[in-house]
């Protein structure tokens, strides 16, 4: 009985996204996944070498990362809420804070603008924190706070300091553009945030007014020297690299790890609604690295964590490091671990579909924690395999990045 109410809540919860969802393979998810993946409904075998949960094709993904045999079931007694149906555990939660911003980046946000959710429509405060922990209480460990701009949000502090309290949260990390982070950086090491990422795709003032359509440059470059100097180690900074525009720049970047702790990762231009994405603006990892080992020597591979999205790289000499995320040329969608929720509540399983299941309503209408598990699992198990190439990802509809969350 109880079963078949939180169905009906979860089926209900899915409103304009039912069409992504039949009612079958809801009823498939609400019962776990005892079945191999490539089988069709009726259990009829897509490939003869495909045997159930321990076939190669399911095994390939649940030994390329944090897999949910590997944990715990005492330390995470719901965490099966977030394991796909290839195994792989998602103990990482990125979390938009807000769909505004101060900066106007090309590749982020279209030319013409975006219409704003209305307020109402956005998770308070308690929404955030009461999600929050039901997702840290199921198995993740790490969270990261994006936008929008994360930091233009008034009780961005206080935010961080009840998400760094949750038993079992690991790391509180958060990307931002920098613009206000230095001023704000002593109270929110203070609150409990670990991690920094800074978005920044130019070292030349000019350029950045170009690409951000805004203004900011040297603040930008204020906060990475304040993130190192209150002991953020590495300091990351997130560098889009697109030809024609900076692709001139990839070796100046390498060259802020010689004598500071900042781990520069050099980021694969994504499509994405209104960014006007073109392959030929795109620059292969392979060319990057390509460029970095022609001006420096000793670039040496790092062991990569099995669920990372970046390659990573040492150079002798230098005191930090580097990292490719190469998301459109050698996808590494195998040990994906993460999950997004977005500003106004939907929940986001990969950045580069389209489907999203919404929490903030059944949240609103009185769903207990059980339901709203429940809701999740369903959506984590429709999760795919692998996003789709990089020419169909740039026919797919799907938000601009400002509302996803970066």
């Amino acid at each position: 009985m109880m079963r078949r109410r939180l169905s009906k809540l979860l089926w209900q919860s899915l409103g304009s996204q039912r069409s992504n969802y039949s009612v079958e393979a809801l009823r498939f998810n609400l019962d776990g996944v005892t079945n191999c993946p490539f089988k069709s409904r009726n259990n009829d075998i897509r490939s003869t070498n495909c045997d159930g949960p321990g076939c190669p094709k399911v095994m390939r993904y649940a030994t390329s990362c944090a897999t949910w045999s590997e944990l715990s079931q005492e330390a995470h007694p719901a965490s099966d809420m977030l394991v796909d149906s290839f195994g792989r555990f998602h103990n990482y939660l990125r979390i938009s804070l807000t769909e505004r911003c101060n900066l106007r980046c090309q590749y982020c946000m279209p030319v013409e603008g975006v219409e704003l959710t209305p307020n109402s429509h956005l998770l308070s405060s308690d929404e955030i924190i009461r999600l929050a922990n039901l997702f840290v209480n199921s198995g993740v460990d790490k969270i990261r706070l994006t936008g929008g701009e994360p930091t233009i949000r008034k009780d961005i502090e206080e935010i961080c300091l009840q998400l760094s309290r949750l038993k079992g949260l690991k790391t509180l990390a958060m990307t931002t553009n920098g613009i206000v982070l230095a001023k704000k950086i002593p109270k929110l090491k203070e609150c409990g945030l670990g991690v920094i990422n800074i978005s920044l795709d130019t070292l030349v003032p000019a350029k950045f007014e170009l690409l951000t359509r805004r203004k900011g440059h040297e603040r930008v470059m204020e906060s990475i020297t304040a993130a190192v100097e209150y002991g953020f180690n590495p300091v990351k900074v997130n560098c889009v690299v697109m030809r024609g525009i900076n692709d001139d720049e990839i070796c100046d970047f390498v060259e802020l790890t010689r004598e500071k702790p900042i781990n520069v990762r050099f980021i694969e231009f994504m499509p994405f609604d209104g960014n006007v994405w073109n392959i030929k603006k795109l620059v292969p990892y392979a060319e990057i690295l390509d460029k970095v080992k022609q001006r420096f020597e000793g670039v040496k591979r790092l062991t990569d964590h099995p669920s990372d999205t970046a390659k990573n790289f040492m150079i002798d000499g230098h005191h930090g490091t580097i990292s490719f995320i190469t998301s459109m040329t050698d996808h590494f969608c195998a040990g994906c671990n993460r999950l997004r929720l977005l500003a106004d509540g939907n929940l986001k399983v990969c950045l580069f579909g389209p489907s999203e299941v919404s929490l903030r309503d059944p949240l609103r209408a009185g769903v207990d924690d059980l339901g709203l598990k429940e809701i999740i699992g369903a959506a984590v198990k429709k999760k795919k395999a692998a996003h789709a190439g990089m020419l169909d990802l740039a026919k797919t509809a799907n938000r601009p990045m400002i509302h996803i969350g970066g």
